[in-house]
């Protein structure tokens, strides 16, 4: 299993709970510090070492680098590295929403490209999983690159499901409600306010876990959902 961004929030607890069902887990991010204490985080409650991998999704060069040294083809992709911030969409800049985009969009696409490939010409088949978010579908104001992009992803999960599955390569994309994350609520909800609102509009009055998303996973990307592919699914 290779997991993007596998260095904190979701993407660590996807490793964590792959790594304690006995998985061989790569986790893939930035910062080289933040990846080793996840390694031995994880350890301590699998018991099973994780590897890591330097990545920047930005770079077309780090992304082939990683492809190509990477020990073993995974069986199975968790494309889950993103960017987001709040901003008006009049305020934004170039390099703002093409930060965005880079990450997410263009990130995601590549690294997916050219592990396929990879997958393919060495006739391996394998699952993709694609984290999207609900306002893909829907279009959400403030967060205008985040949705763009993750529409984009949307569509290349459908696009390249209709291509691929004569390659037993099957692609899915999840897009979970609100599920707490450090990261991501110190950025998109640093005031708690929306947590608050959130919580009454939802069906089972609370957030989302972690662990919840990640055992979805395991079921999606698993031999007993192996017909399932190209569908975006609202968790």
């Amino acid at each position: 299993v290779l997991i993007t961004g596998g260095g904190t929030g979701l993407g660590k607890k996807m490793a964590e709970v792959y790594s304690s069902m006995g998985a061989n887990v790569t986790i893939a991010s930035r910062k080289e510090e933040v990846l080793k204490k996840a390694c031995d985080d994880i350890f301590k409650i699998s018991r099973n070492e994780v590897h890591y991998k330097v990545l920047n999704l930005k770079n077309h060069d780090s992304v082939t680098k990683l492809v190509n040294e990477i020990d073993t083809i995974p069986d199975i992709v968790v494309n889950n590295a993103a960017g987001n911030f709040i901003c008006r969409s009049e305020d934004l800049s170039y390099n703002g929403w093409n930060s965005i985009l880079d990450i997410v969009l263009k990130g995601t696409i590549d690294m997916t490209l050219q592990m396929g490939k990879k997958m393919i010409d060495n006739k391996q088949p394998g699952v993709f999983v694609n984290i999207s978010t609900t306002y893909a579908n829907t279009g959400s104001g403030f967060v205008l690159p985040s949705a763009i992009a993750k529409a984009g992803c949307d569509n290349m999960t459908k696009s390249l499901a209709a291509e691929w599955g004569k390659y037993g390569i099957r692609l899915l994309s999840v897009a979970p409600g609100p599920i707490y994350t450090e990261g991501a609520f110190t950025r998109l909800d640093p005031t708690g306010d929306f947590q608050k609102k959130i919580i009454k509009k939802l069906p089972m009055g609370r957030l989302g876990e972690q662990e919840e998303l990640a055992n979805f996973l395991v079921y999606l990307i698993s031999q007993n959902c192996n017909w399932l592919t190209g569908q975006i699914i609202n968790f």
